[in-house]
Parts: C-alpha cells; sequence; structure tokens
C-alpha cells in the first residue's frame, strides 16, 4: 500500500506503479520546516507518489506559537533516484511554500568524537557503532590526551592527538577542521571534550556539532558541577545534549536524562550517576541527528522520536 496523506488526514491508496521488493527498495528521508499553511502534505505526498514511492514514517509538527510546520517523511522506492535528484525535481514544491528542506539517503554519517580525559562517553559510543545502534558511522577520535588511545585503536578507530595549549588553541582548531575535512566527518561529537571551541570554530561547525553537558541546563556551569549539586543537595541528577554554538552551552537542546537521586549520595556517586545520564543523552541525540530526526528551530529543535 501507497500513503497518500492530505492536510486533515493520511490514507491508503493501492500502489499503481507496483510494489518493490524491500531489499531493492531505496530508501530515503525528507524533512522540511516552512510556514503552516494548506496544502504542504498534499504536495509532499503527491510528489512521492507521482515517482512510485512508498511512504513508511510519516511525522509532522504544527508550531501553533509560531506559526510554523515541520515534517519528516520517511520512504522508499526506486533505486534509479538520488537525493540531488529528488531535491532539483522537488525545488518547484519548495520554493512554492518557501520551505527549508533536503533529501537523505541510507548512508550512515560519519561521526568524529572528541575527547578529552572522561572515557565514559566515548567507550558508550564505541560499543553503540559496534552493535549497530548509533545510526552514524564512527571514523576517528581526537583528542587533546593521550589517555583513550588504547580505546580508540582497540576498537579499529583512528587516534589523533592534538594537544592544546593557550598559545597553541588557534593552531589546534586549525588542525581540527583539517581532521573534519581529512575524514570526511559529517558531525562533531563533544564526549566530554574539555576545551572551550572558539567562537570562530562554533561557527563554522554550526548544526554539525553536539556537546554533552554534565548538568540539567540551565544550572551548575563550569567545574566540580557534582560537588556544587551535592552542596545544594540536589534530588536529580542530568545531562543535557545539545549543538555547540558560539555562545557557551547555550545551544539548542537535543535531549536531556535525569535520574533521582538522594541525601545518601556524596559527590563520588553522584559522579557515577551523572555518567551514566551523559552516555544515555549523549547516544540518544547522536542517533537522532544521524536519523534526521532532529530539526533546528530558531534556538531550539523539534525531534521526531
Amino acid at each position: 500500500m501507497t500513503l497518500v496523506a492530505s492536510d486533515s488526514h493520511l490514507s491508503t491508496l493501492p500502489a499503481e506503479r507496483g510494489q518493490l521488493k524491500d531489499e531493492q527498495a531505496q530508501k530515503f528521508v525528507l524533512t522540511l520546516s516552512c510556514v503552516e499553511q494548506p496544502g504542504i502534505v498534499h504536495a509532499v505526498t503527491t510528489f512521492l507518489f507521482e515517482r512510485g514511492f512508498n511512504i513508511e514514517e510519516h511525522q509532522q509538527f504544527d508550531d501553533s506559537l509560531r506559526q510554523t510546520l515541520h515534517l519528516r517523511t520517511a520512504f522508499s522506492g526506486p533505486q534509479s533516484y538520488s537525493p540531488e535528484q529528488l531535491e532539483e525535481e522537488f525545488r518547484s514544491i519548495a520554493e512554492r511554500f518557501d520551505m527549508k528542506f533536503s533529501f537523505h539517503d541510507q548512508t550512515k554519517q560519519r561521526v568524529l568524537v572528541m575527547v578529552s580525559k572522561f572515557g565514559h562517553c566515548l567507550n558508550d559510543l564505541i560499543f553503540r557503532w559496534r552493535g549497530g545502534s548509533l545510526g552514524g558511522e564512527l571514523v576517528a577520535v581526537v583528542s587533546n590526551h593521550e589517555t583513550h588511545r588504547a580505546m580508540a585503536e582497540a576498537a579499529g578507530l583512528p587516534f589523533i592527538h592534538v594537544p592544546v595549549t593557550p598559545d597553541t588553541k588557534a593552531e589546534a582548531e586549525a588542525r581540527l577542521l583539517e581532521l573534519v575535512e581529512e575524514y570526511e566527518a559529517d558531525l562533531v561529537v563533544l564526549a566530554r571534550y574539555m576545551q572551550v571551541l572558539s567562537d570562530d570554530l562554533c561557527r563554522k561547525l554550526e548544526g554539525r556539532a553536539i556537546n554533552i553537558h554534565h548538568s540539567f541546563l540551565p544550572g551548575f556551569k563550569g567545574a566540580r558541577p557534582y560537588h556544587q549539586a551535592y552542596d545544594r543537595g540536589v534530588k536529580q541528577v542530568g545531562a543535557t545534549a545539545h549543538y555547540v554554538t558560539a555562545d557557551l552551552d547555550e545551544g539548542p537542546i537535543i535531549e536531556q536524562e535525569v535520574i533521582r537521586v538522594d541525601h545518601s549520595y556524596g559527590p563520588t556517586a553522584l559522579s557515577t550517576v551523572g555518567q551514566d545520564a551523559e552516555a544515555l543523552a549523549l547516544s540518544r541525540a547522536v542517533r537522532w541527528h544521524c536519523e534526521h530526526r532532529v530539526l533546528l528551530d530558531r534556538t531550539s529543535t523539534v525531534v521526531f522520536r
């Protein structure tokens, strides 16, 4: 069956162009955002139906406060199409509705991970990647310390040591951009990378760099967050995965994880629980980004889980 949608409902119609077996069908994802107006969903589904595509998953969010529509549609069909061809043929529709849109095929996002001395997030990402549940393809690990070389190389990942000092920060960031290009990285993940990126680098990586913050933002910023949490008697420990921006720890939030604690948790116990929250929030954010489930909306995000 092929799904055809109007703005008010989705209905099923027999596929007139014949069904392709799953192993023969190419899978794609369309994401788009635009001002809310009648006819958008009808235009999208008609475009796909006319080309023999089958809609496998459709999610949309009509933001009544901002008067915008956000949409993610996963579909499959003829292998003769490419994302570039679909974008070109869809352009007239996009111009009619003033859409910001993109098509993606099954090519996995290439992920470059940056880490310092804390290795729990890197270890979790490697575990999920090797198990096939990360959604992306890890391609390299970059660090300002040698601490986790063995972990990365045991997983078959290149490990590149890029030391950073106040005097070499500019050179280190230039080297990072070289590595992003060399490994053709689609996404940079700061897996507890304990260096503040410059405004210029943040702008160059806008929308394709994710950071994990060791608290449930906003709160307990800076050094020794779990000691701050202990001093305040917190009852929940959290972590926040967000896009990197020039505003430190103020980027659009993708995911947050929270775990309940009580008065018996000292700083060490809080740190252990917090690391669990960090690993969970970061891995989800990476997977959702790689599956094209996150749409940026000004200073926030729409996440189609």
